[in-house]
């Protein structure tokens, strides 16, 4: 066979360091510019369709979540951590996942009625079955994708992802200003998926081939069904909070609801994201080094947390001027729920990065564990806290079962594969801590100063004032980091 010969996966390849630092710099120079650009046409969206037209397409896009939860049934990240030459598999792989997605595609298309009817929004049908194409295009293209993750292909995927963002956004704006209301943000969704998805087949290092292989798929079903199974899992206990809230509340309190939890996923996806699209490989490749593998894991956990935990409580502390300033005054409610989802993000970028280190570790039935046990007491507890609070009943009842149940799960599971509980804890300390001054700072900012921008500004000193202390405070760890990429 000819091509270029494998990749190196010795856990001290210098090389392997160099490609996984670039990697995770391209990730963020990506997220943050498409994050950006993209902010300012969602904030011109939102100002133009209003609460009710943003709660439609929420409806819509949880129904895209939850088939993109379990497309593809997970195969595609047997690519990313296959022990040798991936191309083998590759046909394999594809045909599945392109299998599977045709057929959530048309699940899509029959049960969107029922589904918009049941969350309260018969007119969230049509946008629901034009996102339903995203799935069988994201599955198509998943093998390129795990292709260019193995391969810490991130700069060529930080195209992919600018291409797919800024079309999406430009034309659901086009769109919504010709005034197809909802059914604009699905339109532009669907367009940017296309073009996106294009792009990382040709990027892709090695072309896109269908096959079938009986060996490989049974190995390829006893690696992601299971996978794909707690993916569901993770999506009904991630996204029940807006099911729940569609369901009970309506479309305009789901579209405040929306507001606020894009906004508080702001941290998640210019910091968390970019990590962990390079740390499962990074980790799959120190997998036979434990003690490698257990530092690398604990000094990411430690500086994730001080980055991006004071920039979520930020959010919290400074979320009724925010609100105000950023959309206008017609979703002032989304800052009742803004305050208790920033705080609530913090807490999801820990459980994150411990899930990715887990599955490497192939701990799938602890990870699914975990996940049941979060769907089981996060449900009656936002349908509690619904009936009890209203619409900010729900993001409180996020955070008391991530802080009561989720949390404790995961630093006891990764303490049984040999890092400390002391050690992880140790770590997410002085985050931790940063972070609450910074939300003390923002919230009384808020409070004394009257003109929202000002408050933000003064705000946002404290945040990069405390971010700037943490790095120094741990300027040691920074330069290791450096040197080890």
């Amino acid at each position: 066979m000819t091509g270029s010969p494998p990749t190196s996966t010795e856990p001290g390849d210098p090389s392997l360091k160099a490609r996984a630092g670039r990697a995770v710099g391209w990730s963020v120079l990506s997220t943050i510019s498409a994050r950006f650009g993209t902010m300012a046409i969602g904030i011109v969206l939102a100002r133009v369709l209003g609460p009710l037209e943003f709660g439609t397409y929420a409806v819509a896009l949880v129904a895209l979540l939850a088939m993109l939860s379990m497309n593809e049934l997970g195969v595609s990240l047997a690519v990313v951590r296959w022990p040798d030459d991936p191309r083998r598999i590759v046909p394999t792989v594809t045909t599945m996942a392109t299998a599977s997605s045709l057929v959530a595609c048309v699940a899509v298309m029959l049960a969107a009625p029922a589904f918009a009817e049941a969350m309260g929004n018969p007119a969230a049908t049509g946008p629901v079955r034009v996102l339903g194409l995203s799935v069988l295009v994201n599955g198509i293209v998943s093998t390129s994708a795990a292709l260019m993750q193995r391969e810490f292909m991130q700069g060529r995927k930080a195209i992919v992802d600018q291409v797919d963002n800024w079309l999406g956004a430009v034309v659901s704006l086009v769109l919504a200003l010709l005034g197809l209301g909802a059914m604009s943000l699905a339109v532009g969704r669907v367009c940017g998926s296309l073009a996106g998805g294009l792009l990382c087949v040709v990027f892709a290092p090695h072309r896109l081939r269908f096959g079938f292989d009986r060996e490989v798929a049974r190995r390829l079903l006893r690696f992601g069904i299971p996978l794909a199974g707690s993916s569901l899992v993770v999506f009904a206990a991630g996204y029940v909070d807006q099911i729940l809230v569609g369901h009970l509340l309506g479309p305009v309190a789901l579209g405040f609801y929306g507001i606020a939890f894009n906004l508080s996923g702001w941290p998640i996806t210019v910091f968390s994201q970019p990590v962990r699209a390079v740390a499962p490989a990074a980790f799959a490749r120190l997998q036979h080094d434990r003690p490698a593998l257990n530092r690398a894991f604990l000094t990411t956990a430690g500086l994730l947390v001080g980055l991006t935990a004071p920039v979520c409580l930020l959010l919290s502390g400074s979320a009724p001027a925010l609100i105000r300033f950023v959309y206008g005054a017609q979703w002032e409610p989304a800052a009742e729920v803004l305050v208790w989802l920033g705080v609530f993000a913090s807490l999801r970028i820990l459980s994150e990065l411990m899930y990715d280190y887990l599955v490497v570790l192939e701990r799938s039935r602890a990870v699914f564990g975990i996940q049941v046990l979060w769907l089981c007491a996060v449900a009656p507890a936002v349908y509690t806290g619904i009936q009890v609070g209203g619409l900010p009943g729900a993001p409180i009842a996020l955070v008391a079962v991530s802080v009561l149940v989720v949390i404790p799960a995961y630093v006891y599971q990764v303490g049984r594969t040999g890092v400390g509980s002391l050690a992880l804890l140790g770590r997410f300390l002085p985050g931790a801590l940063t972070a609450l001054a910074v939300f003390g700072a923002s919230t009384l900012a808020v409070r004394v100063i009257p003109v929202d921008l000002l408050a933000l500004a003064v705000a946002g000193l404290a945040g990069v004032g405390a971010a700037a202390l943490y790095g120094y405070r741990n300027r040691h760890v920074l330069r290791s980091v450096k040197e080890a990429t």
